[in-house]
C-alpha cells in the first residue's frame, strides 16, 4: 500500500536546470524519506508555449536527465490536464521539474496505527511560507499591544 502522495513543482528561470537539487533529492530518496513515483520535465518558452518530456527522453546531455535516477517505476499519475494546469502557473521563458512522490517515511506509522485498530483519517500539508505568515501576523499582534 503506498503512503500519502505529494506533487511538487521546482521552476527554473531562464530554462536553467543545472541538477544542483540531485545530491538533497538523493538524499531523501535513499533514506526512504521519499519515493518518486512520477515526473516530467516542463518548459515554458518566452510566448507561453508548454512542452514537456519524460525524464529518460532528456537525453543524457541535458542536467534534468539526472533525475531518472531516483525515479520508481510508477508512472502515469500524471495526466495531460494535470500537466497543463500545473504549467499554465509558471513564467514564461522558465522550466520545471514535476516530481510526484511518495511521502514513505509515514508508512511504519500507518501500519502501526492500522495494526492497533486506528483508523488514520487525513493528513493535512501546510505550505511553510503560509506558517510563517501566520507566525508573523501573530508576532505583530503581539507587538501591538505593548
Amino acid at each position: 500500500m503506498l503512503g500519502p502522495i505529494e506533487i511538487l513543482v521546482v521552476e527554473f528561470p531562464g530554462n536553467r536546470f543545472t541538477g544542483e537539487i540531485m545530491p538533497a533529492l538523493n538524499d531523501l530518496v535513499d533514506a526512504e524519506t521519499i519515493s518518486i513515483v512520477d515526473g516530467l520535465f516542463v518548459m515554458k518558452d518566452a510566448e507561453g508555449t508548454i512542452t514537456y518530456s519524460e525524464f529518460e527522453e532528456l537525453g543524457a546531455s541535458v542536467d534534468a536527465s539526472a533525475l531518472t535516477e531516483v525515479m520508481d517505476t510508477i508512472n502515469g499519475l500524471l495526466s495531460d490536464d494535470d500537466v497543463q494546469e500545473l504549467a499554465a502557473k509558471l513564467d514564461d521563458n522558465c522550466s520545471a521539474a514535476i516530481l510526484v512522490f511518495e511521502h514513505t517515511w509515514i508508512k511504519p506509522l500507518r501500519d502501526a496505527i492500522v495494526n492497533s485498530g486506528g483508523i488514520l483519517v487525513d493528513t493535512v500539508r501546510i505550505p511553510g511560507m503560509v506558517v510563517e505568515e501566520v507566525l508573523e501576523a501573530l508576532a505583530e499582534g503581539d507587538t501591538d499591544t505593548d
